[in-house]
């Protein structure tokens, strides 16, 4: 051992060319781009074509970070080595999150980690990130610094940054013919480039960020029709597909108590498969990809009192008096259990009798079916189905498990909706509750898990297709049969239970005849 010992410190004493290191990082990186690789060789043909293209594109990663990582040293130095050090770390966590949960790092997914709280975050905990980080984050980088370079001259930078240029250029003339294919999967692929992948879309979450955050445009001005006093709860779900609710033909008797209240349901399908995005939507007049005036906002602004109770992240920015997150409902129901989202229905039936507006409007968003740490989203006497999951590694779980801790959530969903059904039947107004999820969700169909796929159009069916599920009180509206609905039914919905009209109601969105 003494003496491999010494060979190894000879070596990294001995000076190497920069060309030489920079290849061996760019060599190295190469593991990180193992997902990337897999994902071309998945969608390219087993031809001389598609030999060409998946080449190339191990050939670009390399060519790509050599001249980056050549350059850096270069002309930062010890600096430059911090940053590839830095990068490599990041990379390592990245891979961790893209093979243990399928994920593409893409703006939303990027937006979906920056509105995770610590709490949240620390159900994705296990010790198997800890050794992604050792082994291809901290030992790399400790090569690194500890590998004596020498740097060569200004001729010598030029000539290599030169050769990688030409090489690049080289690559990119050689799959001219594959644009087609480039075009349609470059949000995939770009997605798992890294580090560009989530150092790109960072950029872009904060700049979207930055944009949603700016002055809303106002919509036309809202008349109440109808002065009768009236509520209407709208319940954002979180994670739930309808798969697994027994209301949409699931063998397993998972909604016993809303199928008791005589709900009507809704074939629907979620706009996006993040929750940031997916919110939006729920709230938006239609989908524009502008900042209009969300619903809370605009019926606010309109004489409806609104109420915002959320156990969850990624609303878009609320204009409203009584907004409660998760700390202020412990704050001000300190004797509910701030473990589970019943927590929101504490003090609510008094909340809505203390309301003197004649229209009311509360929303709910909840965190029920929020993955990986599905088991501990409900309370123990919910968990029927078992033995259940309790791993946050998805794809290393016995995956029958799996499904047993989402059904429990489902379950626990059920309980929480039939509580708020009992609510607005002891409230002296007409009434009506609409819950519909944000997105579904992947239990390991096809190894995909959780959610946030790059786009709606490339989502499997269970990250789309999500319930949607109505309830009135004995003075319902007339409901129309209706094949398929979505989120921007949202807004309409309850504008009309609300009798509110505007230049921008639109009848065929709304759910009510």
């Amino acid at each position: 051992m003494r003496r491999i010992y010494d060979w190894v410190v000879a070596r990294l004493a001995t000076p190497i060319t920069l060309r030489r290191y920079a290849a061996v990082l760019s060599i190295f990186t190469l593991l990180y781009h193992l997902p990337l690789m897999k994902l071309v060789l998945e969608c390219v043909d087993s031809d001389f074509n598609g030999v060409v293209l998946t080449l190339s594109v191990v050939l670009l990663m390399a060519v790509v970070n050599f001249m980056v990582y050549y350059l850096l040293v270069y002309l930062c130095r010890w600096v430059g080595k911090a940053i590839i050090a830095l990068s490599f770390i990041c990379n390592a966590i990245a891979l961790y999150f893209v093979n243990t949960y399928e994920v593409l790092l893409t703006r939303d997914m990027m937006g979906n980690l920056f509105n995770t709280n610590i709490s949240e975050a620390s159900g994705f905990f296990s010790f198997t990130p800890v050794v992604y980080v050792a082994l291809l984050g901290v030992l790399p980088s400790a090569y690194l610094f500890v590998q004596s370079v020498e740097r060569g001259g200004l001729k010598r930078m030029f000539v290599n940054v030169a050769l990688s240029l030409a090489a690049i250029v080289a690559i990119a003339a050689a799959n001219m013919g594959n644009v087609l294919w480039i075009d349609h999967n470059a949000p995939r692929v770009g997605s798992l480039f890294m580090p560009w992948s989530y150092i790109a879309n960072t950029a872009r979450h904060f700049h979207h960020q930055a944009m949603v955050n700016r002055v809303e445009i106002p919509l036309p001005d809202a008349e109440i029709v109808d002065a009768e006093r009236e509520v209407v709860v709208l319940v954002i779900g979180e994670s739930a597909r309808s798969a697994n609710f027994s209301l949409y033909g699931y063998e397993r008797d998972t909604n016993p108590l809303l199928r008791a209240d005589s709900v009507v349901t809704y074939n629907a399908v979620a706009s996006a498969t993040s929750t940031t995005v997916a919110v939006k939507a729920i709230l938006d007049h239609k989908p524009t990809g502008k900042l209009y005036e969300i619903l809370p906002n605009y019926l606010s602004r309109n004489g409806v009192d609104v109420v915002w109770r959320s156990t969850n992240f990624g609303e878009p920015p609320l204009h409203i008096a009584s907004r409660s997150n998760l700390q202020g409902l412990r704050e001000r129901y300190p004797d509910a259990d701030a473990r589970y989202d019943g927590i929101l229905l504490a003090g609510l039936k008094e909340e809505i009798e203390a309301s003197e507006a004649d229209k009311m409007l509360v929303v709910l968003h909840t965190n029920t079916s929020h993955g990986p740490t599905y088991n501990k989203k409900y309370p123990e006497e919910f968990e029927r189905y078992v033995p259940v999951c309790t791993t946050v590694e998805m794809s290393k779980a016995d995956r029958q498990e799996l499904i047993n801790a989402y059904d429990n959530t489902i379950l626990y969903t059920d309980y929480l909706l039939h509580s708020l059904i009992e609510i607005l039947r002891s409230v002296e107004r007409p009434s009506a509750m609409i819950y519909i999820s944000d997105h579904g969700e992947s239990l390991g169909e096809g190894n995909v898990y959780m959610h946030g796929m790059v786009s709606a159009s490339m989502a499997p069916r269970e990250q789309l297709d999500i319930p949607f599920i109505v309830w009135q009180s004995h003075e319902g509206r007339e409901l129309k049969s209706l094949e398929e609905v979505g989120h921007h039914h949202i807004f309409h919905s309850v504008m009309d239970y609300l009798d509110m009209r505007s230049d921008i109601y639109d009848e065929e969105k709304s759910i009510f005849n």
